[in-house]
């Protein structure tokens, strides 16, 4: 419930700015993809402001996620070897567990053994 709370919490005034952003930036613009001809590029793109900055967010929150994903490989490389270790001990464990209650257990004598006596220092 707190979570949902939080969420709505979060969500609802970013939707406000978004939807705030959009409107203050309906114009339209060009974006060319032509670095040699700023007149007429071989390649643009006309839209509104907000749909080109959205998108430029998306695209940066992507590139940004797989570039992480691509630093913690170590990480995830480590962490399946040790599950595997931890697995394969695991299984070692059980197999010793079971093998333990075959064995006969030794009684012990009736009598224990008498106790070293000392003597006390000289001197």
């Amino acid at each position: 419930m707190l979570s949902k709370i939080l969420t709505a919490v979060i969500l609802v005034p970013l939707a406000i700015v978004i939807v705030a952003f959009a409107m203050a930036n309906r114009e339209s613009v060009m974006v060319s993809f032509d670095p040699f001809s700023a007149t007429e590029p071989a390649a643009a793109a006309t839209l509104p402001l907000f749909v080109l900055i959205i998108l430029l967010l998306i695209i940066g929150v992507f590139v940004g996620g797989v570039a992480t994903w691509l630093r913690q490989g170590d990480w995830r490389q480590r962490a399946r070897r040790l599950e595997r270790e931890v697995r394969e001990l695991r299984a070692k464990g059980d197999a010793l567990e079971g093998s333990a209650h075959e064995l006969t257990v030794v009684p012990r004598e009736s009598n224990p053994p008498a106790r070293l006596k000392l003597r006390p220092p000289v001197g």
